[in-house]
């Protein structure tokens, strides 16, 4: 069993309310074929991404994505990388420019999306796994190129906001309970 096998097994066994939805992704895992770390496995395939919370845990920064034009957690692709968390680190600190982050090892949230066509990529599904990063003293971040902008919230708000986007107020109210 791999590392990551186990980690979504302990996940389900935490979140019963996401246990079919990680059976999902042990099934990808499993599933003979192209490396389902690689962003050419059309048909779907992991992502990582964090929840990267104020030093104070009180705020989360949340990137506008230029292509997707919502605003969401910093993440990407796992370009074949199968430390998934190693992969959400990496794309924290390329999006946010913020150094000295604090990796929590294990799984906070998972949440597959379908992602439409952009340009030659057909749409396709993102099996994203989420981490969560704690932020250093130092909080100001660097704007990148897949960036629209960022921002911090108040983690709080996004949980009572109904509008909101689902997955995000699910991490909020998530986090909200664990401290």
């Amino acid at each position: 069993m791999t590392a990551l096998e186990h980690a979504l097994q302990v996940f389900a066994g935490q979140y019963p309310q996401q246990a079919a939805l990680a059976g999902e992704y042990l099934t990808l895992l499993r599933e003979g074929g192209q490396s389902p770390f690689c962003r050419s496995r059309l048909a779907g395939h992991f992502t990582a991404s964090c929840w990267l919370v104020s030093a104070d845990g009180r705020r989360v920064l949340l990137t506008h994505h230029r292509k997707l034009q919502r605003w969401l957690q910093l993440g990407g692709h796992a370009d074949g990388d199968t430390d998934l968390a190693a992969a959400a680190l990496r794309e924290a600190c390329e999006e946010s420019g913020l150094h000295g982050l604090v990796l929590a090892p294990e799984i906070f949230d998972i949440d597959k999306h379908w992602i439409p066509a952009h340009g030659a990529v057909p749409g396709h599904w993102h099996y994203d796994v989420r981490y969560v990063l704690r932020a250093g003293a130092d909080e100001n971040f660097v704007i990148s190129e897949e960036s629209l902008a960022l921002a911090w919230r108040d983690i709080a708000t996004l949980a009572e906001d109904e509008g909101g986007d689902a997955s995000l107020r699910r991490m909020a109210k998530r986090w909200l309970q664990q401290v």
